[in-house]
């Protein structure tokens, strides 16, 4: 079983709304269009950016926050670069509070948010009591790539060939200040982390580091060696396996594709969303000793 590593985003991120709300939402530099009917195993959640250029998630959005653009208008005055140079950008796959497993398609041309899939059937996170869903916005930083062919050295685990993946607490706080701004917030993060899989008859998950939380210094060594592993992949520096690396921005790139390539691959998947319709999973609750 893969180590778990416990890092907490307190970033900037692009919320990727629940499947029943209308395709084309405006976040920022980004707009998203949903194709498909939610929930099922043919919706996909497609990225624009602001020419209105169908982009990929996972290598279009840039890892870092441009300290020089507020929402892609260049600034009259550069804000501090010290306080942007540690600032990324974030796709949030899972909405807090719900229960669809979203996920980016990182084999899939252009990369689009799906619903995950075992065994034939769409996955959800199980209510355990008292947690709704997932306890915050969850989703991944763009332009990391964790190298499944490279061992970690603090965890001894390999990569798994991922986008880092990101929890959002909603606040820029000291990982030392959560317990006293946000009392209990990390307790039922490990407590969700660790019991999430026992309603599928699996076993409690384990941590790395005993559970303990790392700070700044230790993340960002993560995130950049993560970048690192990403900057060789998109460039086809290294075995990437099945991943997509189709791009639209990365003009360097062997992956790059045109705007018109991308817009006829996007057409040619599925007719726009519908609306959405319940699921008993998401109304299912659990209740552990």
């Amino acid at each position: 079983m893969r180590a778990l590593l416990p890092l907490l985003s307190v970033g900037r991120g692009w919320r990727v709304g629940a499947a029943a709300r209308p395709p084309r939402r405006v976040m920022s530099l980004y707009r998203t269009e949903e194709r498909g009917r939610p929930p099922s195993e043919n919706y996909r959640l497609f990225f624009k950016n602001v020419a209105g250029h169908y982009i990929s998630p996972f290598h279009d959005i840039p890892l870092k926050v441009d300290s020089k653009q507020e929402n892609g208008i260049p600034r009259k005055k550069a804000r501090n670069d010290d306080e942007f140079k540690n600032l990324f950008n974030m796709v949030v796959e899972i909405p807090r509070w719900t229960n669809a497993k979203m996920e980016i398609a990182t084999e899939e041309p252009l990369n689009p948010i799906k619903q995950d899939v075992k065994n034939g059937q769409l996955r959800y996170v199980p209510n355990i009591f008292p947690h709704k869903g997932y306890i915050w916005n969850y989703g991944a930083l763009p332009q990391t790539w964790e190298d499944p062919y490279q061992k970690d050295k603090t965890t001894n685990c390999c990569g798994d060939n991922d986008p880092i993946d990101v929890c959002e607490i909603g606040s820029k706080v000291y990982i030392d200040d959560v317990k006293k701004f946000k009392p209990g917030y990390l307790e039922a993060t490990v407590d969700w982390l660790k019991c999430y899989k026992i309603p599928d008859g699996k076993p409690e998950n384990k941590f790395a580091f005993n559970g303990e939380f790392k700070n700044k210094a230790f993340a960002l060594e993560v995130v950049n060696k993560a970048h690192d592993c990403w900057k060789t992949m998109i460039m086809k520096r290294c075995d990437h396996g099945a991943i997509s690396c189709m791009n639209v921005q990365m003009c360097d790139s062997p992956f790059h594709c045109t705007p018109e390539e991308a817009r006829s691959l996007v057409e040619s998947v599925a007719t726009p969303s519908m609306s959405k319709e319940s699921n008993v999973e998401e109304e299912r609750w659990h209740f552990l000793n």
